[in-house]
């Protein structure tokens, strides 16, 4: 078999029944005159975005051959339409001049500081919520550092000089130095130690 004979270029492969039934489905060609059907989009150009011409494959390709979307813009419409396209055609502020932000971050004020139901405080920025925190006391030290503070008597408000000035006095009550020798009560002298240097660690002392 050759198939570079010219009886190959004859050859024709009807349209499918599927494709024919797709075919009598789509909308008719957009193009004056054209009865083909229309299952090519092509966009209707600038200023139009999001709509679509409905072309046959003929004129889709026409179309897209000559299709410019800059068509009718001089040089500084192109140059400003360069710039927004840095920022992604996005609206943009100078600081302090966007005036919705400044009238919503206005009426947070005047409600001391809290986010009111139209604005949404998603990076705390007018400190609702550590107000919310404040207002819930948080535990001053951990579960160790409390216990280390009532092994020598203190509670969790007790301050830094407060600890060393009670550390001192247990030291020098505990001390068998101090009890003529009397080693009965090094237990709690290590006790005491212990507290003391676990508090140390945790940042107390």
């Amino acid at each position: 078999m050759n198939i570079n004979s010219r009886l190959f270029d004859s050859i024709r492969i009807g349209a499918s029944e599927t494709e024919a039934a797709a075919e009598g489905d789509a909308p008719r060609c957009d193009q004056p005159g054209c009865a083909r059907a229309g299952t090519f989009r092509a966009p209707k150009g600038r200023g139009r975005e999001g709509q679509f011409f409905r072309f046959c494959m003929e004129h889709v390709k026409a179309y897209n051959a000559t299709y410019n979307y800059f068509a009718g813009m001089d040089d500084d419409a192109l140059a400003a339409y360069q710039k927004q396209e840095e920022i992604g055609h996005r609206p943009t502020w100078k600081l302090g001049v966007n005036a919705q932000a400044a009238r919503m971050a206005q009426r947070g004020r005047r409600r001391g500081g809290e986010a009111g139901p139209d604005m949404h405080d998603a990076f705390n920025l007018f400190g609702a919520r550590d107000r919310q925190q404040a207002a819930q006391p948080e535990a001053r030290v951990g579960v160790v550092a409390r216990k280390a503070l009532e092994t020598l008597g203190l509670d969790d408000t007790a301050d830094s000089a407060a600890i060393k000035a009670r550390y001192k006095e247990l030291v020098k009550r505990f001390h068998p130095d101090a009890n003529g020798g009397d080693r009965s009560r090094e237990g709690t002298l290590q006790e005491i130690l212990k507290a003391y240097q676990q508090l140390k660690s945790v940042g107390m002392v």
